[in-house]
């Protein structure tokens, strides 16, 4: 199997769970001189579709308004992997370990008070998890103080290289020189891959298979 198929996620309900667990995503729409505008946001995804919420004003706003064809896009960098655990000298050997997720989608403008309600609980659900507020009803004023962007995508790919594309000795030889390197990532990463740190080292738990 070619590298790049070993690196596509397979799974949608990866897909999802991943875009979710992320804070910041990026939109990209095209603005009135046909140059692609991208814009970091807080955003989450319900039902089917991105949303975000925004200042009732905006570029962003008018560009989705004008040109509905939208890209969204989020990355995790997991892990920089430096070319000395390859090579001592050769700095093309240099890697990273990451995950992404790339919609294509059809942008809007939401309406209707319950959607924008349903958006708005939707994201505080997501990012204040402990509670702690009123939750919002469609006839609350700051149903109308914000605007809110939907994207339903019509394309969502994913890549994802944590280690699956190696053998399993190989994958736990990088586990070991990951953990020595001991970057405030390094546990997580470890995980992520399929290994289980025990008190004899490192050993394979599972295969990292999306």
């Amino acid at each position: 199997m070619q590298l790049l198929g070993r690196l596509e996620i397979k799974s949608k309900e990866k897909m999802i769970e991943f875009l979710n667990s992320q804070e910041t995503g990026r939109v990209c729409s095209i603005d009135k001189d046909g140059y692609p505008q991208i814009i970091p946001m807080n955003f989450v995804y319900a039902k089917d579709a991105i949303y975000m919420h925004s200042h009732i004003k905006g570029e962003k706003l008018e560009n989705i308004s004008r040109n509905h064809k939208v890209g969204f896009e989020v990355d995790q960098s997991l892990e920089f992997l430096p070319s000395y655990f390859s090579s001592p000298t050769d700095a093309s050997q240099a890697d990273t370990l990451y995950i992404s997720v790339v919609i294509k989608g059809r942008g809007s403008l939401v309406t209707d008070k319950d959607e924008k309600a349903f958006a708005l609980n939707s994201l505080m659900e997501k990012y204040q998890p402990d509670g702690r507020y009123e939750k919002i009803r469609p006839d609350m004023h700051v149903v109308d103080e914000v605007a809110i962007i939907k994207v339903v995508p019509q394309t969502m790919r994913g890549k994802y290289k944590i280690g699956q594309h190696l053998d399993k000795k190989t994958r736990l030889a990088l586990g070991k020189l990951i953990l020595d390197r001991n970057s405030p990532t390094a546990k997580n990463t470890v995980k992520l891959m399929g290994l289980k740190q025990t008190k004899d080292g490192l050993e394979v738990s599972e295969e990292p298979s999306w």
